[in-house]
């Protein structure tokens, strides 16, 4: 094994992948160093890609030239786009996942990079020398070097897995933990806290009687996540069926009799677990006065019998586990393939790091994913993605990429962890992104690809479809707002729609600006848009993308301008000496806030929770800004 790499990947979960693609495309020699090679990018817990505002986040990665998009298109069972009811800006794709497939598709990926090198062996401590990192050190003796390591370790740094009484260590169920980066780190002054996670039993799927159950639609024509042509649309024919299930007042008081023996309830788990995604007992402990909670009920493969019960995250005993399924309807005669469990593990305080990623403390030492206080696959995913782009720019003396909250879902995750720290595992929702009209998932590949292509990730078949779309969406435009539709092609179709008719001709973008009008339709009703979809070879993606910017041209005005105000004081930068306590105009809070964070601009410091607009005025008078 060689002993000198440009980048060292420490863990090969949803962030290790994406960062170790990343630097290997970028050119740099680089070793991704996991325990078990054979288990990269589990579905740790449920087998599903995107959701609401991740799915959004999976479309960036795949617009920057990361591969979670194209291996969850590989490996799909069914796809669904959430929140069709709402405007664009809150439709989120989701998928559900092959989740052996997943892996698999993931470990051929890595294996068809160039400058990646592996080995299985865990990485006990970290080469540090003057405050920078040069390498690290295994448990097999070894001393690998290194210009930037990124750790992505997931919830294996002291690992400790909870099934009721009983608690062990492991980094998941039948893996070894990972002891000693921790308490190395803890030595040097890292904040190093705990945070818990769980996941749900699995059964036997040919113990569940589905007719009990009820059936959830997917999408009649499912979508896909990568803009690419390296994916394919899955055959509706393939899709999987996915189900309801519901507990009941019977379930609640066997899972009731459980709760002295309930590690979380206990004390014996002092990490705190995810608001969003809480353990069963949680929820009957906050919604006492509910009587029953959904039971989403998830294949996990297409030749797999186990089946994931989304919503029954718990770390109560099996046998009060086993009891309360088997009183679920449908699920009588359940067999358990797997309990849940609750899983405590570390993490350090993103305020410790930089907007690139990289710790304030040591140089060239990059963290990302669970480690750094999230939860989901897609958040710790698109931070591997920007962890393994910065590493590389950072030894090569190139400016970093730091997408900002208006530019990507991913500048909002990492603006928020950075600048406000987390008490709990983060996740992303729609509702933290303050532009997110400008962050559709449909835009993604028009908002980064250039991006992406300009750095040296995405390649020239990505730009040239990208600036080959907007092209069509110009020229599509453009014929839209110059074109009449007449009485006679326009009545008809809007009488399907019982919308009013229109007296005269009119132009065919006026049209479109009705509710329920969408292009895809109108086109069979006006020979001349059909003629002119069809001759400039204008796919379904581009007619949605453009349909969108027509509707929402005054809401994607408004914001722009918005957000290009907010964006001038993310372009004010501060320097990390100053210092904040002599300050005295301004309050006591914000100057300790400040002094902890120390925030790279303007912007990031006024997001900083306790740091108010009338610190931010007199911060900018005393520094001349």
């Amino acid at each position: 094994m060689e002993s000198q790499y440009d980048i060292i990947v420490v863990g090969a979960g949803h962030a290790g992948c994406e960062a170790a693609c990343a630097a290997s495309n970028l050119g740099a020699k680089t070793l991704m160093v996991t325990l078990n090679r054979e288990s990269v990018a589990r579905m740790s817990c449920n087998p599903a890609i995107g959701g609401i505002a991740k799915g959004q986040i999976v479309r960036e990665i795949d617009a920057m030239g990361g591969y979670t998009g194209i291996v969850a298109d590989r490996s799909m069972l069914q796809f669904k786009m959430l929140n069709r009811s709402k405007g664009p800006a809150m439709w989120s794709p989701r998928s559900q996942n092959d989740k052996r497939l997943f892996t698999l598709e993931w470990l051929n990926v890595l294996d068809s990079m160039k400058n990646l090198d592996f080995i299985q062996d865990d990485a006990k401590s970290l080469i540090i020398e003057d405050d920078t990192v040069k390498g690290i050190r295994t448990a097999m003796g070894k001393s690998v070097y290194a210009k930037a390591v990124i750790l992505a370790n997931g919830t294996f740094l002291n690992g400790r897995i909870h099934i009721g009484e009983v608690s062990f260590a492991g980094g998941r169920l039948g893996e070894q933990n990972s002891v000693g980066i921790s308490d190395q780190l803890l030595s040097l002054g890292f904040t190093v806290e705990k945070l818990k996670t769980g996941t749900p039993v699995r059964i036997d799927g040919r113990t569940i009687d589905y007719s009990a159950l009820i059936e959830q639609p997917f999408d009649d024509v499912p979508g896909k996540f990568s803009f690419s042509d390296e994916t394919q649309f899955l055959d509706i024919s393939k899709q999987r069926k996915c189900y309801i299930a519901h507990t009941s007042p019977e379930v609640h008081n066997i899972l009731k009799e459980g709760f002295d023996r309930s590690p979380m309830f206990q004390g014996r788990i002092k990490g705190k677990g995810p608001r969003y995604c809480p353990s069963i007992e949680d929820k009957l402990n906050r919604f006492a006065e509910k009587t029953q909670h959904p039971i989403f009920v998830e294949p996990e493969g297409f030749n797999n019998i186990e089946v994931y019960l989304n919503g029954f995250s718990s770390s109560l005993p099996e046998e009060i586990q086993y009891r309360a399924i088997r009183k679920m309807a449908g699920f009588e005669h359940a067999k358990f393939m797997k309990p849940g469990y609750a899983i405590e593990y570390d993490f350090f305080q993103p305020t410790q790091l930089k907007s690139t990623l990289e710790t304030k403390q040591i140089s060239n030492l990059y963290f990302t994913g669970q480690i750094n206080g999230t939860t989901g696959y897609e958040e710790a995913a698109c931070q591997g993605l920007m962890a393994g782009i910065n590493a590389v720019r950072k030894i090569r003396n190139e400016e970093p990429i730091v997408l900002s909250r208006s530019e990507a879902y991913i500048g909002v995750l990492i603006d928020d962890l950075i600048t406000k720290g987390v008490d709990e595992p983060y996740r992303m929702f729609t509702s933290r992104a303050e532009h997110r009209i400008l962050l559709r998932q449909d835009n993604a590949d028009i908002r980064l690809t250039p991006l992406s292509h300009h750095i040296g990730l995405a390649d020239d078949k990505r730009y040239n479809r990208v600036e080959e779309k907007i092209d069509k969406i110009k020229r599509l435009s453009t014929y839209l707002e110059e074109t009449n539709i007449t009485q006679d092609e326009a009545n008809p179709y809007l009488s399907t729609l019982l919308s009013g008719p229109v007296n005269e001709s009119t132009r065919l973008s006026k049209i479109i600006l009705r509710p329920d009008v969408n292009i895809g339709t109108l086109k069979n009703f006006s020979v001349g848009l059909q003629n002119f979809i069809i001759g400039n070879k204008i796919d379904d993606e581009t007619l949605e993308e453009t349909e969108i910017q027509i509707k929402y041209k005054g809401y994607i005005n408004k914001e722009e301008i918005m957000a290009d105000r907010l964006n001038s004081m993310d372009r004010i930068h501060l320097k990390n000496t100053i210092d904040y306590m002599a300050i005295t105009s301004i309050s006591y809070e914000s100057r300790e806030k400040l002094s902890r964070i120390k925030p790279s601009t303007i912007g990031q410091a006024s997001r900083i929770p306790g740091v108010s607009p009338s610190d931010i005025a007199a911060l900018m008078i005393v520094l001349g800004i």
